[in-house]
């Protein structure tokens, strides 16, 4: 059976889409193609054929031009599943489910409670895109043969909307952060890996470094070059490592040398409800988390006592929690061991293909 990811927007080898989800079909035994924009050219990587469209330039091109040569490519491939993975692209999959094509919408995030995160959008005009995309997304995914959501409480949304959602939670490979580095050989220093945003609480931890003696090892781009340009100049910079977008294995390597994983996002409509990645790779990797006290998060880390949840406005409370674990290495080396002990029973991708496999035995049917 023919199976077609697509995106627009996301790199050829993002963790979700490649490493997970394709991976785990062509394994299984279906010819998987994956569609994407970025200019790196046609390849194929462990029988995953990976088809560029080419890039355009600029936001409105992007969302004009490219989907439609997405859109062109995925007919030409005449697959019989695809399954598409940005917002944008939402028409594209109502087209293809109209030329009698099984359709999977994977809904990453709350898009209209993310639109509020744009910065490029007219502050203005926010509220008024929101409401007019969720009114679009919530008409469309209807019409959908699935909804696979990447948390329980998108699933829980989309469910009132079209009964065939499940959600397919984003955790850790459990092989791919596992290692037997000794604690011993650690360094007194933290690490941030991902998206650096403000409302990913940049700013605080870059403010935090002024009073604190550790080092920060921060790896990913930054959302706007302004704010890169804005941290730089603030004093705790200087105990900052920036590696800039890296492979996975130096993520890894990050990872071994840390001695902390640091999660501070700020209150979000978006990202409060949702499940980080990063604390699950922090615990995947045996390094203890701190993270921002919202509920959810309060009931992964707290629960497994793997980490410390703080309030992410508080410099002085976020201070206090690096250095309790920097000054308690026993303490902080078995709530790394916890978190990993809770990613091999519950937070794991292995589980979670499963759960992939058997949806897609359910599509065949369809």
């Amino acid at each position: 059976m023919k199976v077609c990811h697509l995106t627009s927007v996301h790199p050829r080898y993002e963790i979700r889409i490649f490493f997970k989800e394709c991976q785990s079909l062509s394994k299984a035994g279906y010819d998987v193609s994956l569609i994407v924009a970025d200019n790196k050219g046609d390849e194929i990587i462990n029988n995953i054929k990976i088809i560029d469209v080419g890039k355009s330039k600029g936001r409105l091109r992007r969302m004009t031009q490219t989907i439609w040569r997405v859109y062109k490519k995925a007919l030409k491939l005449d697959a019989d599943i695809y399954q598409f993975h940005d917002p944008e692209l939402i028409f594209i999959g109502l087209l293809l489910k109209h030329k009698g094509k099984k359709v999977v919408y994977d809904i990453h995030e709350d898009v209209p409670r993310a639109i509020f995160d744009k910065l490029w959008i007219n502050k203005y005009l926010v509220i008024l895109i929101s409401k007019i995309f969720e009114r679009i997304e919530n008409f469309i995914s209807k019409r959908l043969t699935y909804n696979v959501t990447a948390t329980p409480y998108l699933r829980d949304r989309f469910l009132k909307i079209n009964k065939n959602t499940i959600d397919i939670n984003n955790y850790p490979i459990i092989s791919e952060f596992n290692n037997n580095d000794s604690w011993q050989e650690k360094k007194n220093e933290i690490c941030l890996t991902g998206s650096i945003s403000e409302v990913r609480g940049i700013i605080q931890l870059i403010n935090v470094l002024e009073i604190c003696d550790t080092r920060l090892h921060l790896a990913g781009e930054f959302s706007e070059p302004f704010l890169e340009e804005k941290v730089r100049l603030k004093k705790g910079w200087e105990k900052v490592i920036y590696y800039g977008f890296i492979g996975r294995d130096k993520v890894k390597q990050i990872f071994n040398e840390s001695k902390i994983g640091m999660a501070i996002i700020l209150p979000d409509k978006n990202l409060i409800n949702g499940q980080p990645i990063k604390i699950f790779e922090y615990m995947s990797a045996g390094i203890p988390v701190i993270s921002s006290d919202f509920p959810l998060w309060k009931r992964i880390v707290e629960n497994n006592n793997c980490g410390i949840c703080v309030n992410p406005l508080d410099i002085q409370e976020i201070a206090k929690a690096i250095n309790y674990l920097l000054n308690n290495e026993e303490e902080a080396k078995q709530m790394g061991l916890n978190g990993k002990r809770a990613i091999i029973d519950k937070y794991n991708w292995n589980k979670e293909e499963e759960r992939l496999l058997k949806l897609y035995s359910e599509l065949k049917k369809m």
